[in-house]
């Protein structure tokens, strides 16, 4: 079944649970939020990537209005909700000066395995851990870690828009999974480059060798 929805699209991947800041500046943007805000209404975004708007995108939910400033502009609080499938793109909405569509909503399939989850957490781990920064999701009492991690392992805005079309979880696991595994070694090479030539730039001192 479809539905109408407002759209804004951008040059990135939003997902279902993300939170997201945005700062709202553009007249027709500004008409939408306010109508998000006194209506409570959701809209959408969809993937705005080479310079054309995808068919998939997600549904967004204002969360709160953090600043509204004296020229109109504003700065909102969203979050995502549920991956939609664009049918129709429409440049301006009916009487409104920001776009919308017919869309409708996919549906999520949550299951996965627990072998494939507890190597891509074992993956991530080891690449925070290559990387010397600290990992600080809380991973335990979440079904959909895919969707946490999307824009946490370097994944391009490609990348990351074909995780959005994948529709079950435990396929998108697998998805970052193979992604890890083409990754960790090429961050492991660069990151003993960097101590070879941390080592390059100071006095060594080398025993004698003894033949």
């Amino acid at each position: 079944m479809s539905s109408y929805l407002p759209l804004f699209p951008l040059n990135l991947v939003a997902f279902p649970y993300e939170k997201l800041n945005l700062h709202i500046f553009e007249p027709r943007y500004r008409q939408l939020i306010n109508e998000c805000l006194e209506e409570r209404k959701t809209f959408g975004i969809p993937a705005f990537i080479g310079d054309r708007v995808q068919k998939f995108g997600t549904e967004i939910r204002v969360k709160s209005l953090n600043r509204r400033y004296d020229d109109g502009r504003m700065d909102v609080e969203t979050e995502g909700v549920r991956v939609f499938r664009l049918l129709q793109f429409q440049k301006l909405a009916p009487g409104k000066l920001y776009p919308g569509g017919e869309i409708e909503y996919v549906d999520e399939d949550e299951t996965y395995a627990d072998d494939v989850r507890n190597e891509l957490i074992g993956q991530v781990k080891r690449l925070y851990g290559l990387l010397k920064m600290p990992f600080e999701l809380d991973l335990r009492h979440s079904n959909c870690i895919s969707y946490q991690l999307a824009h946490k392992l370097g994944l391009s805005v490609e990348q990351e828009y074909e995780m959005l079309t994948i529709r079950t979880e435990g396929e998108r696991q697998a998805f970052l999974l193979r992604h890890l595994e083409r990754a960790i070694p090429i961050v492991a090479e660069m990151e003993r480059t960097k101590e070879l030539v941390k080592l390059n730039g100071h006095f060594k001192h080398f025993d004698p060798l003894t033949f």
